[in-house]
């Protein structure tokens, strides 16, 4: 009886438990594509219980009684609320282009909720990243971020890349922004035919990128966040089903344009008439000739191939990834390899303490080639660069001897053009650059009490670098060796950045208006370099090219080290009331060896407030709105990065050599003045913001103003003879920025048809200040750039172009003028030409950027299209000066047919002159702006195929048409690379490809 009794209340017990504990299920899917997402976290808010999906999207949740609500959740995609109401089976779709207020965004040493940002921080999600194949992350986010302006200097595979937040903030320092890889902080730059240090970064490995532009938001980085910062958080472990995916892409590039030169007929007319000898007796018989443009570029192919597994339980999460990637270049022998992989891994030993560690590493070999020149006017474009020798090549030489070897010119016609090199020559010179590096961080995270928490970690970024060269013998002609022909060098350079950091954080609610959340920081930081040289020349035969420099006559060796540290020390405290105001105030404190002894700390405050308008009763009846916010900023942050270990301190140098006791000895002699004062070039910046969402975030606008000075611009300053030097280094100069931008996302459509579109403008005005004090106001950096106080950075002073001296004109005497030559104007009215009739006449700083992309998406079909341009920049197109000028032995642009002669009074082209030269006037200055489709995507989402849960198969057309009236190679270009000062200048950069790929993507 007793024991029946039990039974039956067991029984009932269950069933009301049963009853109580309802069930739902359900599957979670990307709106734009329809794929299942992963990790979406799926909370009841009234009971706190919570799970993820897995890796079909699937989740399962058991309700309490007091259950009302499912949330669901996912970095990147706009959060959703769903009322329960009975239902069993609740299937959600997330938006992935508007950000949901309450989702998370990544802020240094932190996150924030994205309604709590009071600063201008931009974020740009992995999709969006790797939409285009890209070699690194800058070129992915190109287009895609207000204020942000990225230049692929060179479209050689893995080649440099600049990028510029708001504006340009450096004279003689650095403008390239910090960039920080889950937590290791790492630079960029280089030269124009250089590898960017980014290339070694597998973008495929990076779920996010934040980028910090404000002073508010970069502050907590002090005297490295000036240019602004890049935070990227790379691909972590989440808790589930271990989920492999599989990606691979196959596709073609393919130069974009070639510039028409002119044919062997042309050219051969033409060499008659610049030396008058006759020496091609019937140039119409030469027909077209050699075509060198078709023999140094290709149709070369790129490839990707990523495998990635992720997965782990509560306790343990795991990433991991492997990446090969092949770039041959389109111009022949040059190319990037990469080979990476990445180990992400989190591991909780109990309930406090958490530990963890994120490891990149990778191999790089760049296959380079020298494809620019800065050489003005003469020789030296032509024998410079792969491209030069191109253009200026005679097309009536030939490219190879009968045995299939290079036909150096010396070697044809009587050694006419042996001051001209054959463009192949180039493509035999090794340039090998070959990259080791290791990216580590790793932590220990231990909560203290609830609330309270600290993480110690600790970063490395190995890089070791080995540049080998070797020019061969076998493109000389055999005349011209000697015993010292032929060079090849092994260069080693060898970086090593140490940093640990200690962070606490403390983050309490007091009662329900009030957030509070404190965060401290020590951070000590080591870099050192070191690097070895040996060059040789003299070499006997190529057989072992630069492997056995010991072979070669002539041999040097140099080394230099350096080390360098930086301690900080930083606090931010962090407040919000009701979600209505936010305050925010950080101050951080920077000690480093490279300054003077003056100087050897800086500080760095930043304040900014939030104000969500929103929150307020009287804006509650305007339901189309569902946010709107103020936000304002005021902040002070340093650039280190112009300053070299040392340079504070009195410097010696090997100098020359001195004939002492009969023998020839090398000597030291001092090479720079001690500069006590030397500090941190400081920028103040003001920002004010405004963040706008409609119509339930499906429209966002996020405009913002901003003001930015800095001062103490490291500059250098004339000095007296009497002080035994000639120049000093200091903070004299200073500059401003100020600008306006605009950012809107919108949901145009959206059913099974989806439209979405993205944009962004960007206007900034750069003005120079001060250069050194007051002691003069302007100073030329090239022959026709200028830093000049009260105009922009870089501004280009010429002479004014007038057409061609005509039969009967007045030559004004000054500048070398002649009949059918060039004719600049005389400014100054004073009848002699000289630098008083010298103007500012180019500006190579665009009136504003702009990007512009767009999503389709129909069942499981989905195009995407991107748009960059710029307008308003000028560009000084130099090479112009050598290849439409007649001096004789090179061929010229196409144009030139159009030359000068008394029976044809050309206004723009010169009649030939040997050894002539074009005066430096605005006649090479274009018109730089233009709009290029940067890509279109195609593909097609296979669903639930066996044990495959998701396959897309795309194809993609990338750079395919850019609208400009630039007459050059590519408008996206900067012989001087990463310059701050020399921009806009074109003296023949390798050009960017267009390229068509398919691809596949796979997960499991």
């Amino acid at each position: 009886m007793d024991k029946s009794f039990y039974i039956i209340l067991c029984f009932c017990c269950w069933v009301a438990t049963a009853t109580a504990q309802q069930t739902v299920t359900g599957t979670v899917t990307n709106r734009t594509d329809g794929t299942p997402l992963q990790h979406v976290t799926v909370v009841i808010p009234e009971t706190g219980q919570k799970t993820q999906t897995d890796a079909e999207g699937r989740y399962r949740i058991t309700l309490m009684d007091a259950a009302k609500r499912i949330t669901f959740s996912l970095l990147g995609f706009a959060g959703s609320t769903q009322e329960i109401g009975g239902r069993a089976v609740i299937d959600v779709a997330l938006e992935s282009e508007a950000m949901g207020l309450d989702e998370v965004v990544v802020v240094g040493y932190g996150t924030q909720r994205k309604i709590e940002t009071t600063g201008s921080i931009a974020s740009v999600r992995s999709e969006e990243l790797t939409q285009m194949p890209v070699t690194n992350v800058a070129q992915g986010l190109q287009a895609r971020v207000a204020g942000v302006q990225i230049n692929q200097n060179s479209g050689s595979p893995g080649g440099n890349i600049s990028m510029r937040i708001r504006g340009t903030n450096s004279i003689n320092g650095s403008s390239e922004p910090l960039y920080v890889i889950d937590g290791i902080q790492v630079s960029n730059g280089g030269g124009v035919n250089d590898v960017s240090p980014l290339s070694t970064i597998n973008p495929n490995d990076i779920e996010s990128v934040e980028v910090l532009k404000d002073a508010s938001a970069a502050a907590i980085y002090g005297a490295r966040a000036a240019n602004g910062v890049v935070l990227i958080t790379t691909k972590r472990g989440k808790a589930g089903a271990t989920r492999v995916d599989v990606e691979s892409y196959y596709g073609v590039q393919q130069v974009a344009k070639t510039l028409d030169v002119l044919n062997a007929a042309e050219f051969a007319q033409l060499e008659n008439e610049v030396f008058k000898d006759n020496f091609y007796p019937d140039p119409a018989s030469m027909g077209e000739g050699i075509n060198w443009q078709d023999l140094i570029f290709q149709d070369a192919p790129m490839q990707n191939h990523q495998l990635t597994v992720n997965g782990g339980n509560e306790k343990t999460q795991l990433a991991l990834s492997f990446n090969y990637f092949d770039q041959e270049g389109i111009i022949i022998n040059s190319g990037f390899e990469r080979y990476s992989v990445r180990l992400n891994m989190d591991h909780r030993i109990n309930e406090r303490l958490r530990i963890g560690s994120s490891i990149l590493g990778s191999y790089s070999i760049n296959h380079g080639i020298s494809a620019g020149a800065t050489d003005l006017g003469n020789a030296g474009v032509v024998t410079g660069s792969v491209l030069g020798a191109a253009l200026g090549a005679p097309p009536t030489l030939e490219p190879y001897r009968e045995d299939g070897s290079l036909f150096p010119f010396a070697e044809q016609r009587g050694g006419r053009y042996r001051e001209v090199v054959n463009p192949l020559n180039f493509t035999e010179i090794l340039q090998q650059r070959t990259l080791k590096r290791t990216l580590g961080n790793f932590y220990g995270e231990y909560t203290l009490i609830p609330g309270l928490t600290y993480r110690a970690s600790f970063n490395i970024d190995v890089d070791d670098r080995l540049y080998d060269t070797y020019s061969p013998l076998s493109i000389i002609a055999q005349q011209d060796i000697n015993e010292n022909s032929g060079s090849g060098s092994k260069d080693n350079r060898d970086f090593l950045n140490l940093l640990h950091e200690s962070l606490i954080t403390y983050s309490t609610q007091i009662a329900d208006d009030h957030s509070l959340k404190f965060t401290g920081l020590f951070a000590t930081q080591s870099e050192s370099y070191k690097r070895n040289l040996l060059s040789a020349t003299g070499f006997p035969n190529d057989a072992t090219k630069n492997e056995a420099l010991q072979l070669a006559l002539n041999r040097t060796v140099s080394s230099e080290r350096t080390r360098q540290r930086l301690d900080s020390y930083m606090a931010r405290v962090n407040y919000g009331f009701r979600d209505k105001f936010f305050l925010d105030v950080t101050a951080r404190v920077d000690g480093s060896s490279k300054f003077g002894a003056n100087n050897k700390y800086g500080f760095f405050p930043a304040v900014s407030a939030a104000w969500r308008i929103i929150e307020e009763p009287f804006l509650q009846n305007f339901k189309q709105l569902t946010d709107l916010k103020l936000r304002a900023s005021y902040g002070t942050t340093g650039n280190a990065g112009g300053i070299s270990p040392y340079q504070s301190l009195a410097m010696v140098a090997a100098s020359g050599g001195y004939n002492f006791n009969h023998g020839w000895e090398t000597g030291i002699a001092p090479t720079g003045i001690a500069n006590p004062d030397l500090r941190w070039e400081k920028s103040t910046q003001t920002n004010v913001g405004l963040d706008i969402s409609l119509f339930n975030n499906r429209w966002s606008i996020v405009a913002d103003y901003y003001h930015k000075r800095t001062e103490d611009l490291l500059f250098v300053k004339a000095l007296p003879l009497s002080s035994g030097y000639g120049e000093i280094t200091g903070n004299y100069a200073s500059l401003e920025n100020r600008g306006f931008e605009l950012a809107t996302n919108a949901v145009l459509v959206d059913s099974d048809f989806r439209w979405s579109v993205s944009a962004n403008i960007t206007a900034n005005r750069n003005k120079v200040l001060n250069l050194d004090g007051g002691t003069t106001d302007e100073r030329f950096i090239t022959n026709y750039t200028l830093l000049k106080v009260g105009e922009p950075l870089g501004v280009f002073k010429t002479y004014v172009f007038d057409g061609i001296n005509q039969t009967g004109e007045t030559i004004i005497p000054g500048y070398d003028g002649r009949l059918g030559g060039h004719k600049v104007r005389d400014i100054d009215g004073d009848g002699d030409i000289d630098t008083d009739d010298q103007v500012i006449t180019g500006d190579p700083n665009p009136n504003f950027i702009f990007g512009f992309s767009t999503n389709f998406n129909y069942k499981n079909f989905d195009l995407s299209v991107l748009l960059s341009g710029t307008y308003g920049n000028d560009i000084y197109n130099i090479s112009r000066l050598s290849f439409e000028n007649p001096l004789g032995q090179r061929n010229l642009l196409k144009g030139m047919v159009n030359r000068w002669t008394p029976e044809n009074p050309s206004n723009q082209y010169v009649s030939p002159f040997v050894a002539g030269r074009l005066p430096i006037s605005d006649y090479a200055m274009e018109d730089g702006s233009y709009l290029r489709i940067r890509n279109i995507n195609l593909g097609y989402t296979f669903q639930g195929i066996g044990k495959i849960s998701r396959i897309r198969l795309y194809v993609s057309a990338n750079n395919l048409f850019t609208f400009t009236d630039y007459s050059g190679f590519d408008p996206e270009v900067n012989t001087y690379a990463g310059s701050n000062t020399t921009i806009g200048i074109d003296n023949l950069v390798y050009p960017q490809a267009k390229s068509f790929l398919g691809g596949v993507q796979v997960s499991f």
